[in-house]
């Protein structure tokens, strides 16, 4: 067989050290894929726990939300989005543990069964323009991606914006624009948002950000001071304007960053 040559420890071309090296290289690449794609079947198997663990919460917590589980697009989406690379590489092991892991700047990636839950509660669509503010690491941001025609992100701190627009840029988040600046604004040229998200907590619902809800539409945000309790908040703009708002679970957020 012709192509049989190119399998010969003397193939053409290629002098006997020069093969021998190739050889190695050939293995030690096979190992490395192997690897890979070992550590990508544990990847998944523990995005898998986790969404068996938001589950559990949400059946758990099923009297203080009015409802018992979390759609299933959601949990779709996060068995999905790799959230390892959204966390510091010393944190990398821990990434699929249900709990809020710091990524610098005292900010930190919040808790899977929180971002599940928030995203769930906004009941979000394919066609729809979402605003979230924190873009933190980006994996909120990521998630949502997952589920509507566009993300708007604002975050207010310069470094963590930039890492996460080339986060999300290099892992193929393409819908997700990353904005810099104060979220307690929003983004007015982007408005109205079919919905709104914060990934930090305020000690009132920002007006602007009321102002930039499309009517229809639905905000989630954690409301309340750093040191006393804070609560998830739905606040829904009815078509006529009027805004009505329910507080459910208790949660901790960081602040808002320079919230004036």
């Amino acid at each position: 067989m012709q192509g049989a040559k190119a399998y010969s420890r003397n193939a053409p071309g290629c002098v006997d050290w020069a093969c021998r090296r190739s050889g190695r290289r050939g293995l030690l690449a096979g190992l490395g894929l192997l690897a890979r794609d070992a550590i990508a079947a544990t990847d998944a198997e523990a995005r898998e726990a986790m969404v068996t663990t938001i589950a559990q919460y949400t059946s758990a917590a099923a009297s203080a939300l009015g409802r018992d589980k979390i759609d299933p697009r959601v949990l779709d989406v996060m068995r999905r989005v790799p959230r390892h690379v959204f966390v510091p590489a010393s944190l990398r092991s821990n990434a699929y543990d249900d709990r809020p892991l710091p990524i610098g700047f005292g900010q930190t990636i919040s808790q899977p069964f929180i971002v599940a839950l928030m995203t769930d509660m906004l009941r979000t669509a394919p066609d729809q323009v979402i605003l979230e503010i924190g873009t933190g690491s980006g994996y909120q941001a990521a998630v949502l991606s997952g589920l509507v025609r566009t993300v708007h992100s604002i975050e207010i701190l310069a470094a963590l914006a930039d890492a996460a627009r080339s986060r999300l840029r290099e892992h193929g988040f393409g819908n997700v624009l990353v904005h810099l600046g104060n979220g307690y604004f929003g983004v007015p040229s982007a408005a109205p948002f079919d919905g709104i998200i914060a990934t930090a907590a305020a000690g009132s619902i920002p007006l602007p950000l009321l102002q930039q809800l499309r009517p229809g539409g639905r905000m989630v945000i954690p409301i309340g001071n750093p040191f006393a309790t804070q609560h998830l908040m739905l606040v829904e703009k009815a078509m006529d304007g009027v805004v009505r708002t329910r507080r459910t679970l208790p949660v901790r957020f960081v602040p808002f960053v320079d919230a004036g």
